[in-house]
Parts: structure tokens; sequence; C-alpha cells
């Protein structure tokens, strides 16, 4: 059944990605309807953080970011799709690194370093990050249940020399690595909720006492790993900047927790910012702390 899936779907992702921009941002249009009017896709769930994160606002200012918040997931969804055929000279024009000087300069130091970024403006394409730097980068992701579209997932993104690691796999990942003397990058996405019951820390984000994601600092502090943070904004439909911001040199004489604190700061500052541009249909805030 799988493999039936993947066969019939295939056809039509390969011919979404071979769309123009132009094209794929007005097919984009037709499935925002389809998704937003019709379907109602975590509709409920989106207007519920949207009012507990933004409560200053008022229910007409919160609607409206609702809907942009929509037409940019539906826009990201197409742009994942044009990855698989998106040329190297394309995406360097589209997803514009300010400051790679910065992260080289940290390469130089001679230890891996961890990147803490959120799930805001497009995660996706940090991938041509790969093709800038000298460290073998490493993206934790969510293992697809198909097995078919998780190699999609995998060559789609090895093309631009990001391998592909699942949460059980980073820590054994790490340890070869450095019983190698191999350097990584290690991409992290932590501004999401954790299983409760795996949840070592709280902390407020958008004023809301929430469980966090510890792993990116754990590992980091226990294998000595510069903590840098990738600020993506989003500059108009289709283009994005990516800004490295340094968070920590010293991760293991840092306090437990204030880098995970730090790093949901600054996601907080993001989406202040741009509240559109931030995917606000995940259960964020769905545990209460007892």
């Amino acid at each position: 059944m799988q493999f039936i899936i993947f066969i019939l779907a295939y056809p039509i992702i390969w011919l979404i990605s071979i769309l123009p921009f132009r094209i794929l941002y007005c097919f984009s249009d037709i499935v925002y309807v389809l998704v937003y009017h019709i379907i109602k896709y975590r509709r409920k769930t989106v207007r519920q953080n949207i009012a507990k994160a933004l409560p200053h606002l008022s229910e007409k200012e919160r609607l409206v970011i609702e809907k942009k918040s929509y037409h940019h997931l539906c826009d990201m969804f197409l742009e994942m799709m044009k990855t698989m055929t998106i040329s190297q000279r394309e995406m360097d024009k589209r997803f514009v690194f300010t400051n790679l000087e910065l992260y080289q300069e940290l390469e130089k130091e001679g230890k891996s370093i961890a990147v803490m970024i959120a799930h805001y403006a497009t995660y996706e394409w940090v991938i041509s990050m790969n093709k800038h730097i000298q460290f073998e980068g490493f993206a934790i992701y969510k293992k697809v249940n198909n097995k078919y579209f998780d190699k999609l997932v995998k060559d789609i993104r090895s093309k631009f020399k990001a391998t592909l690691i699942t949460t059980k796999e980073t820590i054994p990942t790490i340890e070869r690595n450095i019983r190698n003397n191999h350097h990584g990058v290690y991409g992290f996405a932590s501004d999401q909720s954790p299983q409760v019951h795996k949840a070592f820390h709280w902390t407020k984000f958008m004023g809301i006492e929430t469980p966090v994601h510890t792993g990116a600092e754990m590992l980091a502090k226990r294998f000595d790993m510069n903590v840098i943070f990738l600020r993506v904004k989003k500059v108009k439909r289709g283009f994005y900047e990516a800004t490295f911001e340094l968070m920590f040199d010293n991760p293991k004489e840092v306090p437990n927790y204030q880098i995970s604190d730090e790093f949901l700061k600054r996601v907080e500052k993001q989406i202040l910012e741009a509240p559109e541009y931030y995917l606000w249909t995940h259960k964020r805030w769905k545990h209460k702390k007892i």
C-alpha cells in the first residue's frame, strides 16, 4: 500500500516541482482556498495558538495573521516540493546567507557546531547552507512513516549535501564522528512541544508556561559544541535571508537550561516581528504544568 500511494503521488509532486515560481504561487493561492476555507486544516488549533500567544491583539488583527499564516504555509509546502528540482543557482538567489563569515570563523576553532532554528519563515531551505561550509551538515528529522517518501526526502536533501539523521541516531552519529575526528554541524529545530513525560524543563514562551525540548542544549554541553542561532527572515514571497547569531561558545560553562531559554527568547522575538510566518498548526501549548 505504501508503494502504491508513493507511485500515485510522485508524478504530481514532480510536476509541481518543475512549475515556474510564478505559476507555483498561483497554484498556492488555489491550495490556500482548499486548505483554509474548505478543509479548514487545523484551523481551530491555529486560532487558539494565536489567541494564546498574542492576546494583546484584537480578534480582527489575529484573524489577519491567521489567514496570512495559511497563505505562507501553502507557499512553504509547495516550496518543499520545488526543492526536488530547483537548481543551486536559483536556491542561492532565493535563500541568502547574510553573514557566512561568522559561521566560517567558528569552523576554524575545530569544534563541532549546533545550529538552533525555529519553525519560522522557511526551515526547509536551510539545507542549502551545506554547499557553503566545510563541515558535514546533519539535519535531525522525524522519519516519514512511508519508507518510499522517507527515501525521497533524503534524496532531495542529499543533493545539497545534507545528511538526515533521526533523533535516535543523533548521539551515536556524534560519538562516531568524534572518534573519527570528524567535525559536524547539527541542525536542531527545538521550538515545538516535546512529549510531556520527557520534558525536563519548563519556561515562559510567548508568556505561557511551556515544556521545552532540551536535547540540543544537552548535546552541545556534552560534546562541547559551539551554539549558534539561525534567524531566517522572509523578505518577500519566495525569498529569504538567513543570519547566523553566536549564542554560546562555552556551553559547558553555561548554567543548565540557559541555552534553551535563550533560544526561545530569540524565536519569540521573530514571532513578534512577523507572526504570520510562524508554524501555528502545531499544538505547542497543549500541556499544562502540574
